[in-house]
């Protein structure tokens, strides 16, 4: 288990200042590796004791085996794209790899599943509802997953906007954001600074900010009302996908059952236009 995947199992169980330790120990893991105990409280204002009790909340020795588990981390660092890969060299050793592969999805759904409090979803659910306008942020591996749930969210209400960076002004678009929007960001190792850089922007304008990551402590926590985590087994947006995709297939569902009157409505509308011409029946079977 890896030092994120560690504190990430932990997390709802550390105390407000432990989770500042956890903070800096995922951000700064270099300075962790060489500074003692001391020097790593004094340096963000906690107790040597806490940080001592950091290590325990872990079920580590203490501070000396998170030193060493963060030097290993730091010798053995893999890109995401080889950890993906590896993890799936060892499935394919064994028969029926579809479904040993699909079965990890399911798994990882399930670590999601309980990672996700239902007062944040039921709060980001209610705020979508409300929102005069909601716009979707996810670039690079992210892009697709923001791309979907812009479509999907649009199903539901109107005036939802994904925003595209490399074809409009973002200050523009931030400009026009206030308290009565929503901004659903997601985010995944590697974090891009655009990403959180953009978050924090509309966070200045007051807009409700929902962060969907894949840990409690990912970067994007700093600008984010409420941080939804997705599991993954290592630092792969790919294995994060099943978890991902499940997860706003909720948000869609929960905004679609509390704006049903809405929902009915607009596909009504949609359903009155003329638009055979768009699509094809698929072959009859003979």
């Amino acid at each position: 288990m890896n030092l994120k995947e560690l504190i990430d199992t932990h997390y709802n169980e550390l105390s407000k200042t432990q989770k500042k330790v956890a903070a800096h120990v995922l951000d700064h893991p270099r300075q962790v590796a060489l500074k003692s105990a001391q020097e790593l409280g004094a340096e963000i204002s906690v107790s040597e004791t806490t940080v001592i009790r950091f290590c325990y909340s872990l079920n580590l020795a203490g501070y000396t085996e998170l030193q060493k588990v963060i030097r290993e981390q730091l010798l053995n660092q893999e890109s995401s794209l080889t950890s993906y890969r590896q993890s799936k060299v060892e499935l394919q050793q064994k028969p029926h790899f579809i479904m040993h592969v699909m079965e990890q999805d399911q798994n990882m759904i399930a670590e999601t599943m309980k990672a996700i409090s239902e007062k944040d979803y039921d709060a980001a659910v209610e705020r979508l509802s409300s929102a005069k306008n909601v716009y979707i942020l996810g670039l690079r591996s992210s892009f697709a997953a923001a791309s979907w749930l812009s479509y999907a969210i649009g199903l539901a209400r109107p005036d939802v906007k994904l925003i595209r960076p490399e074809s409009e002004d973002v200050i523009q678009t931030v400009s026009e954001m206030d308290d009565s929007t929503v901004v659903i960001v997601i985010s995944f190792h590697r974090y891009l600074r655009e990403t959180i850089q953009i978050a924090e922007l509309a966070k200045k304008q007051q807009s409700f900010v929902i962060g969907i990551t894949d840990s409690h402590l990912a970067p994007i926590r700093s600008a984010a009302d409420v941080l939804f985590p997705i599991y993954s087994p290592n630092k792969s947006t790919l294995d994060a996908t099943a978890s991902l995709f499940s997860f706003m297939n909720a948000i869609v569902a929960g905004l679609i059952v509390k704006e049903k009157e809405m929902f009915e409505k607009r596909q009504e509308r949609y359903r009155a236009l003329d638009s055979d011409f768009l699509f094809t029946e698929g072959a009859k079977q003979p």
